[in-house]
C-alpha cells in the first residue's frame, strides 16, 4: 500500500541558462536582449568600471540603452529602496548584476522586488551567490540580518573565465572554503535522509569536496590553467547545484551560522565571506567531537587543517583577524549564531552558545580519543585576548 504525502515542495534548482568560458561576455548579447532592452547594471564601482567597456561593445551591438548603478557595500534595505528609484528612473526592463556576492544578492532581489529578469555576471569565483534563488540581508553596520528567498534562480548566468582571473587570488582561496562547507553542512543535516534529491545533493557535495581537495592547490598555481577551471567551475556552479536540488538544509548548517554570527564584529569585516565559513567548518566539525564526542568528525577536522595550510584558508579566530576580540563580543557572536531561526540548529543536537564558544577558540585542539569538558570557560580568556 503506497502513502503520499499531502506537502508541496517548490525548488528553485538552477538558472534557465548558463553560459561559460573565455570570453563568454561578448558572446551573450544575443541572449541579453531577448530579456530586456533597457538594462540597469548593478554592482560595486570596480566591478563596473572592469566590465564596462566589454559590455558597452555588447549593447551597442544589439541597440540596448544601458545605465549603471552602484549598490555601495552590502545588500541592505536601504541599498534596495535606493535601487528601485534608480529602475524607475531609467525606467529598466531588465537587471544585469555584476561582482561578487552582496553585489549579485543585491541585484537579484531587485529584480525580484521589481518583477524583472536577471542576468547574474561573477568577477569572481568566491561565492555561488550567482546561481542561487537567495540574497542575503545585511545591516548598514555591514552585520548579516535574514535571508530572502527568490521565487527562481537567474534567468541567465555569465561565468567569463578572464573576468573572474583578473579578481584577487584571495577570493578563490575564499570561494573553496564557502563551497566545500557543503559536504560538512549537508551530510550532518541530511546524510541519513531516504529522499531522493536530499541523496543526490548529499551526493553531489562529497564529489565536490574530493574535487577541490584534489585540485584546489594546482589551481592556484596555474591561473587558467585546466584545474583552475575546473575549480572556478565547482565553487561557483557546482556548488549552487548542491544547494538548488537540496534545498537550505544542504545550503546553510552550523558552518554559515558561525559566519552569521562573526558579521556582528566590526574586526571581522575585512574576512571574506567563504573565510569565515570555513573557519566555521572547524568549529562545526569540534562541536561533533565535543558534544557528541564523534571521533570521525575529529579525524575530518585535522585531514581540513593540513589543506587549509595548504591553500591558505584560516584555521583560528587569529588568522582571521579576530585573536583581540574580548571574551563579551565572541559571546555575542555565539548568542547570535545560536538564535531561535538560527541555520546550527539543523544540527542532530542541540549547541548553546558557551558550547559554541569553546569549540570556536579550540579549532585546532589534537584529537582526543575522550569527550573534553565544554561547561567551563575559564580558559577561552587567554585563548582569545
Amino acid at each position: 500500500m503506497s502513502t503520499q504525502s499531502n506537502s508541496v515542495v517548490s525548488l528553485m534548482i538552477a538558472p534557465a541558462q548558463v553560459v561559460r568560458g573565455f570570453h563568454a561576455i561578448e558572446q551573450v548579447g544575443g541572449q541579453i536582449a531577448r530579456l530586456g532592452t533597457r538594462p540597469l547594471m548593478v554592482g560595486g564601482e570596480r566591478s563596473l568600471n572592469v566590465v564596462k567597456s566589454r559590455l558597452k561593445s555588447v549593447f551597442k551591438s544589439h541597440s540596448l540603452t544601458a545605465a549603471k548603478a552602484s549598490y555601495g557595500k552590502d545588500c541592505s534595505e536601504t541599498t534596495l529602496a535606493n535601487l528601485q528609484k534608480a529602475v524607475a528612473d531609467h525606467q529598466a526592463d531588465l537587471i544585469i548584476g555584476v561582482g561578487g556576492g552582496k553585489a549579485l544578492d543585491t541585484a537579484k532581489l531587485l529584480a525580484y522586488q521589481c518583477k524583472l529578469p536577471i542576468v547574474t555576471i561573477p568577477t569572481s569565483a568566491a561565492t555561488c551567490a550567482a546561481w542561487t534563488a537567495l540574497s542575503n540581508i545585511y545591516s548598514e553596520q555591514h552585520a548579516f540580518l535574514y535571508d530572502v528567498g527568490l521565487a527562481r534562480c537567474p534567468d541567465l548566468l555569465v561565468l567569463d573565465y578572464d573576468l573572474v582571473a583578473t579578481a584577487p587570488e584571495r577570493t578563490l582561496i575564499a570561494g573553496i572554503g564557502d563551497a566545500i562547507a557543503k559536504w560538512y553542512e549537508a551530510s550532518i543535516s541530511s546524510g541519513h535522509s531516504d529522499k531522493t534529491l536530499l541523496i543526490a545533493a548529499v551526493q553531489q557535495a562529497r564529489v565536490l569536496r574530493d574535487i577541490l581537495f584534489q585540485k584546489s592547490e594546482a589551481a592556484l598555481k596555474n591561473p587558467l590553467g585546466s584545474e583552475w577551471q575546473e575549480v572556478v567551475d565547482a565553487s561557483v556552479l557546482m556548488a549552487g547545484v548542491i544547494g538548488g536540488i537540496g534545498g537550505a538544509q544542504c545550503r546553510t548548517v552550523a558552518a554559515h551560522a558561525v559566519h552569521n554570527g562573526l558579521t556582528h564584529l566590526l574586526e571581522s569585516h575585512h574576512a571574506l565571506h567563504g573565510e569565515k565559513v570555513a573557519f566555521g567548518i572547524l568549529v562545526q566539525l569540534r562541536l561533533e567531537e565535543m558534544v557528541q564526542g564523534n571521533q570521525l568528525a575529529a579525524s575530518s577536522r585535522q585531514q581540513l587543517l593540513k589543506f587549509y595550510e595548504q591553500i591558505g584558508l584560516p584555521k583560528t579566530l587569529a588568522e582571521l583577524g579576530l585573536g583581540e576580540v574580548s571574551i563579551a563580543q565572541l559571546q555575542y557572536a555565539a548568542e547570535v549564531a545560536c538564535n531561535d531561526a538560527s541555520d546550527i540548529h539543523r544540527l542532530p543536537f542541540l549547541v548553546v552558545p558557551s558550547q559554541l564558544m569553546a569549540a570556536m577558540v579550540s579549532t585546532t585542539a589534537p584529537t582526543t580519543a575522550s569527550r573534553p569538558e565544554i561547561s567551563d570557560l575559564s580558559s577561552v580568556g587567554s585563548a582569545v585576548e
